[in-house]
């Protein structure tokens, strides 16, 4: 398989340690650990193994993953197929995209309590928009929805949204 010139792998290696001493305060364990492995997969540092063939002799070394859900070399293909997946189910009609965010202020909650911050989220988000649409003034119907939390903002700021 040839490398890609840049990998996340790479960004994280180079500038982690500063971001780390800027941020890392706010960090939960959970993102300690996911930005350690995706820095170490497939590394020498996870450790691997050593192939050769029996014709010629030519021995290749492949290092071990770090199986880190968050990693894009480990779940590259299933976030692919998955989405693949989704794909197959979309129907052929319009749809609308909607995006709900969180107040700032409540950022320090999410970093403490996530689960129960976005459980609320996405509670509230679901009940809001079947009561809209549900209600015969606006569309009248029972809808469904593909819901996904994003935490970050595209400046890589804390910023929840659904």
């Amino acid at each position: 398989m040839i490398r890609p010139p840049l990998e996340v792998a790479d960004v994280v290696q180079q500038y982690s340690a500063a971001y780390l001493a800027r941020y890392g305060s706010t960090f939960s364990p959970e993102q300690h650990r996911a930005l350690r492995a995706i820095a170490v997969c497939r590394t020498a540092a996870l450790g691997g193994h050593a192939t050769q063939c029996d014709q010629c002799g030519h021995e290749e070394i492949s290092y071990n993953s770090c199986r880190n859900r968050h990693c894009p070399k480990c779940h590259g293909a299933a976030q692919a197929a998955w989405l693949a997946a989704r794909e197959r189910e979309v129907l052929d009609v319009p749809y609308v995209h909607v995006v709900f965010t969180l107040p700032h202020t409540l950022s320090p909650l999410c970093l403490h309590n996530p689960r129960v911050l976005y459980g609320v989220l996405f509670r509230t988000v679901a009940q809001t928009l079947q009561d809209i649409a549900g209600d015969p003034k606006h569309l009248g119907a029972d809808i469904g929805g593909l819901a996904v939390l994003h935490t970050w903002g595209q400046q890589l700021h804390q910023h929840q949204h659904s």
